[in-house]
Formats: C-alpha cells, structure tokens, sequence
C-alpha cells in the first residue's frame, strides 16, 4: 500500500530542465515536454535527485539510500533496491503570459487541471467540497480579476502573437494552490501548446575563446526555460514503511527554496517547493 501525497512547484526563477542538443552544434536546448499538450515538464528523476542530494547532505548516504534507493554512483548501483518514496513528473498547473494592459496572465487547460484534480482532489477542500466534486471550467472562461477589452458581453485578451476572446467569467481561485486567485484563463488543450511556446524564455549563448573575447567556433546557442511565475504540480507515493521512521525530506520543514534543472551557474532553477500530505505540516 501507498500513502498519496504531492508536491507544488513555483519558479523563481527560469527553470530549464531538457537534453543538449550540442552546444557546438548552435543548436537549441529543448526543454521536457508533455507527449500530449507539449507543455514543458520536471522529470520526477530530476525532483528526486535533488532532495536526494539534500538528504545525503544532511543526513548521509545511508538515509538517502534508505528512502530513496541506491544512488548511481554507488557501489552497489546494480542491485535492484526499490525506493519508499517514488515521485512521477511535475506537469505544468498555471504558466504565466505577458499580455499588454495585464502585463501578466496565467493560463492552462482542462487537461492540465484534470492531472492537479486527480493528484490533490482528496486533499484541497473549497467550501465543505472536495476539489474532485468541483466541477472543472469550460474552456476561455476568465478569472473575475481579469482586465481584458469588453465588447457585446465578451472580453478580449490581447498576446503578442494575437487575440483570445473569453466565453464567461468564474471563481477560479480554487485551481491554485494557493487558494488566491490569479488573472487567469482557461484555454483548449489543442491551444495551449503555442501559448506555452509564447511564454517560454529563451536565452542566447556564447561560448568564448580563453585569451579573448572572441566566439570559440560554433559555440553560439540558444536555451529555453519555463518563465518565472510558473506553477507546477507533481504526485509523491509513499510506501508503507513498517519501521515506524518519518520521511523528513526538506529538514522537518514543509515549504523550501530550492533549485532545481540545470544552468544553476547562470541564475536558472531557482524554485520555491511546498510540499502536501506528507505528515511535516
């Protein structure tokens, strides 16, 4: 048996999790993406790395064995050592736009607020209702906060790239996590692919000869992160551990700034996580 918790992820900072395409090919880092909406997604591999590497610092190699399972670099790697806590990937829940007159909103898609209801409609509870009793928005309903260009009943958000006409406005306060609500949207899933491509930071590169400051071959490249401001969302399940210990992943604590993904040399990763139904609350 498994006991069901999950964590939320909010970015401080780019964050860029991705495989190098070959940074003297000039080509672009990618970002992970979700197979379905192509939205950018955390690798529970990458999540579980770093509290790993959190825990050995605190608590040693033993502890982070014990509750994560052998380490790659470990001399015992080869065996077959079944982890107590198993984390999946962190799917985009909100993901921050400019728009002009905003200059932010935040936008999803059912399909992405169906993955938040799965993962914690046990858990939030708005009103006496659970969160998987509520019934999720049609798509292009607007937060009541929402400052957009009215015309016969219907307001208009402006991007760069062009406009979105929103149906109806809703109390959309309980899709964050927070339980605040954003100036918000709900898109099509078939939509939210390009305005996630919209939002992304990029970030040109280059890589420098030693004696000069001269671009050193092909070493001019390109990367893309999820913007600040994002708001991710990833399930933890907890094996049933008969040894009566306590999982204390961020030091007897329940909310931690960490960094998380690559390029943390340049700024990027920087993470604000808060984790729910683990028994640190």
């Amino acid at each position: 048996m498994y006991k069901k918790a999950y964590g939320i992820i909010e970015t401080l900072a780019p964050l860029h999790v991705g495989a190098t395409a070959g940074e003297e090919s000039g080509n672009l880092n990618l970002i992970f993406r979700d197979q379905f909406t192509q939205t950018g997604i955390l690798p529970g591999s990458s999540i579980r790395g770093r509290l790993r590497s959190e825990m050995r610092l605190i608590d040693g190699e033993q502890a982070a064995s014990y509750w994560y399972g052998n380490g790659a670099d470990s001399e015992q790697s080869e065996i077959n050592s079944e982890s107590i806590i198993k984390f999946e990937y962190a799917s985009i829940l909100w993901l921050p736009v400019f728009c002009p007159g905003q200059p932010i909103v935040w936008v999803t898609s059912p399909r992405l607020l169906q993955r938040y209801q799965r993962i914690a409609g046990d858990t939030v509870t708005i009103n006496g209702k659970s969160l998987k009793e509520i019934e999720i928005p049609d798509p292009y309903t607007g937060s009541k906060n929402l400052k957009a260009r009215e015309s016969q009943g219907k307001k208009t958000l402006f991007f760069n790239l062009g406009f979105l006409t929103i149906n109806k406005t809703a109390d959309l306060s309980p899709w964050f996590p927070s339980g605040k609500e954003k100036p918000a949207v709900i898109v099509e899933d078939s939509d939210i692919s390009i305005i996630h491509d919209m939002a992304l930071y990029r970030q040109s590169r280059v890589r420098l000869k030693p004696a000069e400051k001269v671009v050193d071959g092909g070493g001019f490249f390109n990367t893309e992160a999820l913007p600040e401001g994002t708001i991710l969302v990833f399930p933890i399940a907890i094996r049933d551990d008969k040894s009566g210990k306590q999982w204390e992943p961020l030091n007897n604590t329940h909310n931690v700034d960490i960094y998380l993904g690559g390029l943390e040399s340049i700024g990027f990763g920087h993470c604000n996580l808060t984790l729910k139904g683990t028994g640190n609350r």
